[in-house]
């Protein structure tokens, strides 16, 4: 295949690579540059979100992604005590703390640390809990004659320090009230 194959690189291996292909109707060449990337967890490019909120019952992700070469081992901490996989908690490959079934005692500042063989750095977000947000009164199927009007409710309960935005589609595609204006119309009761 012409295939060059490298492994444990090291700085020296930088530089301009060339191909030279060739045959009994002449030779080419191609060019191509091998950069080495190598440097210490940061968090400047890619910080963590300072205010991470969960639905009470629900699953969060937590992500933490830092720039690092090569990659970084990561670990996460909860204010002081040191956080390991289990039923309910999952550090991803990717760094990224998974936690499902949230409860007001998971509620706190979660530090995420990464580690190479360049440095180290850290990160930390406040995770709080809001209320689920439940459908209470769901749609209904309707039977109209053609040419009648049509009526659905929807209602919802929802944590009162978030805003409620109700989406409405038909068969997958999302209604755009404005432009069908003149066959659809929102009541927003409060």
């Amino acid at each position: 295949k012409g295939e060059l194959r490298m492994q444990s690189l090291t700085f020296d291996d930088a530089g301009m690579y060339q191909c030279i292909a060739e045959n009994m109707h002449g030779i080419i060449y191609a060019n191509a540059e091998l950069k080495i990337v190598a440097s210490p967890p940061t968090f400047e490019l890619n910080p963590m979100k300072k205010k991470i909120l969960a639905a009470k019952g629900g699953r969060v992700i937590i992500e933490c992604k830092p720039k690092a070469a090569p990659k970084p081992k990561f670990s996460w901490s909860k204010g002081t005590e040191l956080l390991v996989n289990g039923s309910r908690i999952r550090i991803w490959d990717d760094g990224s703390l998974e936690i499902i079934n949230v409860t007001k005692l998971d509620e706190g500042r979660y530090t995420c640390f990464a580690e190479n063989n360049r440095g180290k750095a850290n990160n930390t977000g406040v995770l709080e809990m809001t209320e689920a947000t439940r459908i209470t009164l769901a749609p209904l199927n309707v039977d109209v004659t053609v040419g009648e009007n049509a009526t659905m409710q929807c209602i919802a309960s929802h944590d009162p320090t978030l805003d409620l935005t109700f989406i409405w589609s038909l068969n997958g595609f999302v209604i755009d009230f404005e432009k069908e204006h003149e066959h659809y119309e929102r009541n927003v009761m409060v």
